[in-house]
């Protein structure tokens, strides 16, 4: 792998950016891992290495903010240390500084099911969870593998108030509640803030969220851990957030635009961030937006990011920071990859949206109707 050119300093004054000097490329982060007791002792083929394991694992954060940077200008650093002072040449001149990346993507590997649970919006968070970040969380599913009859369970019944979910949680029927959706992989889920829901097995998801850890639980299936402690339950806080009545979230109806040798699958775009797939068989050109860094979760394939005279390599399961002031670059798969995705290149491309109107307005210029670009905005 090339390495970028020499950089002079990261930041001479962590308060003083117009003085830093910083080279331009791809950064990939590595990942961190965490065990769930729903999880799995294998997490092959996507991370080889983590295939028998003594504990299970349930979820593989890739931009988390203990997760460092493989290479680059920040390379050894966490990302959490890095993100406050980066320049507007890698986070975009749009960017909403804060102490933590506004992105949290995972890999969630369920081998059995979560618990019943919720999330709070940002107003919810800020009044009630500053020690936790003051962030809410919506989040998208988007299913990498899943096992026949796999499915996740999101939002409530039409029929179901405040008090039954009540008297439900009491009983032990809250799953009950909610609707069945089930999953094939190329599947993808949109779950705002508020909505009701849980994850079934046999399925490995990459969640792609508002970065923010804050989960109430409503009911864990009487689980307890090797102490026969039971995982602590949020009731109270989750009856506060949750949406009853019409459901907002659910199973996505994609919009799907095949232009030359790519096709790019667009899933959602809500104020806190916009996610497509891309898939391709040969060498690509696009560019980015100084408004706005960009994240690339490479699903399958291999090849090489080049921008400039450089280039480096990227491979599955590898989520790439691209900065927002980087400029043309290609994403190229191996030479030997005819075209198509079972051959070629598979992506997942999110990134903060400056603005919902002008993300409507380009898929406008890609022949995609109002109707259809509806299915995915969530404003």
């Amino acid at each position: 792998m090339r390495a970028c050119v020499a950089w002079n300093v990261f930041l001479a004054n962590r308060d003083d950016r117009s003085h830093s000097s910083m080279t331009l490329c791809p950064a990939r982060l590595e990942p961190t891992f965490s065990p769930r007791p729903w999880g799995s002792f294998s997490l092959g083929p996507f991370f080889p290495e983590m295939s028998k394991l003594a504990e299970q694992i349930g979820e593989a954060w890739m931009t988390g903010s203990d997760c460092r940077f493989a290479g680059g200008p920040f390379a050894g650093r966490k990302l959490g240390e890095a993100w406050p002072a980066m320049p507007p040449e890698w986070t975009g001149t749009l960017a909403k500084r804060g102490d933590s990346f506004p992105l949290l993507v995972k890999f969630i590997f369920s081998e059995d099911k979560l618990s019943v649970q919720v999330h709070p919006d940002d107003e919810y968070a800020t009044r009630h969870e500053r020690a936790a970040g003051g962030r809410g969380k919506t989040e998208m599913w988007y299913a990498v593998q899943s096992r026949p009859g796999a499915e996740v369970l999101v939002g409530l019944h039409a029929d179901i108030t405040l008090e039954k979910f009540k008297r439900a949680i009491a009983d032990g029927t809250a799953e009950d509640c909610l609707l069945h959706v089930p999953l094939r992989a190329g599947d993808a889920v949109f779950v705002p803030a508020g909505t009701a829901h849980t994850i079934g097995a046999g399925l490995v998801l990459c969640e792609i969220q508002q970065h923010s850890d804050i989960t109430y639980r409503v009911y864990d299936y009487n689980r307890r851990d090797a102490k026969g402690k039971a995982r602590e339950l949020h009731v109270e806080k989750a009856l506060d957030v949750i949406r009853f009545g019409p459901q907002k979230g659910g199973k996505v109806d994609p919009v799907r635009v095949r232009r030359d040798s790519i096709t790019k699958t667009y899933y959602a775009a809500c104020p806190y961030f916009a996610a497509e797939k891309w898939e391709f068989g040969n060498r690509i050109e696009t560019a980015t937006s100084p408004e706005h860094f960009e994240l690339l979760i490479f699903l399958e394939g291999r090849g090489t990011l080049q921008w400039g005279a450089e280039r480096t390599e990227y491979g599955p399961a590898q989520v790439w920071m691209i900065p927002a002031a980087l400029g043309e670059y290609h994403v190229a798969p191996d030479a030997d990859a005819s075209p198509g995705p079972a051959s070629g290149t598979s992506l997942l491309r999110t990134y903060v949206p400056s603005d919902l109107a002008e993300y409507s307005h380009q898929l406008r210029e890609q022949g995609v109707s109002e109707k259809e670009s509806s299915r995915v905005i969530h404003p």
